[in-house]
């Protein structure tokens, strides 16, 4: 399984914990698109391999997570905190936008 599958999973990890119809889950977005809030973007931080044989048998990719909210006691940042390897990291306030940042491992067997 490569790294680009784990994303894709997580991604759709994060629109189910998003919720609604319409979530508004960014990988990375570029700088130029029109991003809709409450919002959830994420970015590759780390990949950890564990090992046996000479072989790679599970992979754990971290990734930073920033949900961004008008609403200070946001409803997403209460399930992203539930997510079983999420740690929270920080909390910062830009243009009235709440931010709050997680850290969170996603594992998967090769």
């Amino acid at each position: 399984m490569s790294t680009k599958s784990n994303r894709i999973e997580f991604h759709h990890v994060l629109e189910e914990i998003y919720g609604g119809n319409n979530p508004h889950v960014y990988f990375q977005p570029p700088e130029n698109i029109q991003m809709q809030y409450p919002a959830i973007v994420y970015n590759r931080y780390n990949i950890k391999n564990n090992n046996s044989n000479n072989n790679v048998y599970l992979q754990g990719v971290t990734f930073q997570v920033i949900v961004i909210d008008k609403n200070p006691d946001s409803d997403i940042v209460d399930r992203i905190s539930k997510y079983p390897t999420a740690r929270f990291s920080r909390h910062y306030t830009v243009n009235n936008l709440n931010h709050d940042v997680f850290m969170i491992t996603y594992n998967k067997f090769l």
